[in-house]
């Protein structure tokens, strides 16, 4: 059992990776260079690329690296959970760091999240990494997301123990083992898209503290390389992460596009009652820049920068479509990602 007071605290992290050849290395070798890191375990996921290949080299160049090959997904089981969890069966750190294949760690992260625990006796630290974008799309998406989760899931509150809400990025988990292993682990949530809000929630209901914060300068990540990828990854997730529920979906696209739809119809009517060009690009330009100004403090708020805004309309479209894809994908009870097929409200997580 672990406790804050320990002066060189053991963490081992733990890396699922499937199919994850470009940019595994990089996650590996940011890990690599914090002495706070006991030992890392990537669990190889079945993975059909280079992935494995790629981690056995580097296991030889350095003792802490080691790969597991993940077994057949059981039912039951999504198959990050899976791989998450045979790896905290293997390491042997008291505490327990879990973090994506694409996320690149700053050389401090492991002791920025150690000191939290400590500063505020937490048995989870986690971070909502900072977001690497590069596509037209991944700037207009990503960014609306994550502000409407930074309504939702505001790191006051989730830090609050008087506060119900719990959460936590799966890209960044640091948990006490004890802790961890007393609230069943991914076992426990086992079937859940949502690992790292269920887990959170688990460890909050069991009188843990959590903090919760922004990992800006500390973890990095880019989560989509294709706007298919963004596609189907958001898809995946988004309908439970704005609540699960038909009311607060259409609540949320209303939110989303009704702003754009009276730009347009404000810009429509200027242009038939005045028949002028100017004036129907002025009141065009006029609504567009009155939504930007509103999304620049959301986006301040979200720690995003202010010249995103330029990218208001689509977002607001892109999230619109993609929450009600969601919501469509989650009401015919599948789900797709990575080449896997999920069932969702029943009590098998996967087939395979």
């Amino acid at each position: 059992m672990s406790n804050l007071n320990e002066t060189k605290p053991r963490i081992s992290a733990i890396v699922p990776a499937r199919n994850e050849e470009s940019v595994i290395a990089t996650c590996v070798e940011s890990l690599a260079q914090q002495k706070e890191i006991l030992e890392i375990v990537v669990v190889d996921d079945q993975s059909t690329d280079r992935t494995a290949e790629i981690m056995e080299e580097l296991s030889r160049s350095d003792s802490r690296v080691r790969l597991l090959r993940s077994t057949e997904l059981p039912a039951g089981w999504v198959g990050k959970n899976h791989a998450v969890w045979l790896g905290s069966r293997e390491v042997q750190g008291d505490w327990l760091l879990f973090t994506d294949a694409d996320a690149v760690h700053a050389a401090n992260s492991a002791a920025r999240a150690m000191d939290l625990a400590k500063q505020h006796n937490a048995a989870l630290v986690s971070f909502s990494p900072e977001q690497v974008m590069a596509t037209w799309s991944e700037k207009s998406l990503i960014p609306y997301v994550y502000c409407r989760l930074s309504q939702k899931f505001s790191f006051g509150e989730v830090n609050d123990p008087r506060s119900e809400v719990a959460a936590a990025n799966g890209q960044f988990i640091l948990i006490r083992r004890d802790v961890y292993e007393a609230v069943g682990g991914h076992a426990s949530v086992a079937n859940e898209v949502l690992e790292d809000v269920a887990l959170a929630c688990r460890v909050k209901k069991a009188g843990h503290l959590i903090w919760f914060a922004s990992g800006k300068g500390i973890v990095r990540v880019r989560m989509y390389r294709s706007f298919s990828a963004m596609w189907e990854g958001w898809k995946k997730n988004l309908y439970q992460l704005v609540s699960g529920h038909g009311e607060t979906v259409s609540a949320e696209i209303a939110r989303a596009v009704f702003p754009v739809l009276a730009i347009l119809f404000a810009t429509v009517s200027v242009a038939g009652l005045t028949e002028s060009l100017v004036a129907t690009v002025a009141a065009l330009a006029a609504g567009s820049l009155i939504l930007s100004v509103m999304y620049e403090g959301e986006l301040t708020r979200a720690y995003f920068p202010g010249r995103l805004t330029i990218y208001a309309i689509p977002g607001r479209l892109l999230f619109a479509a993609v929450l009600w894809a969601s919501y469509r994908s989650h009401l015919d009870g599948r789900l797709e990602w990575k080449g896997r097929k999920y069932p969702v409200g029943t009590p098998d997580a996967s087939k395979g």
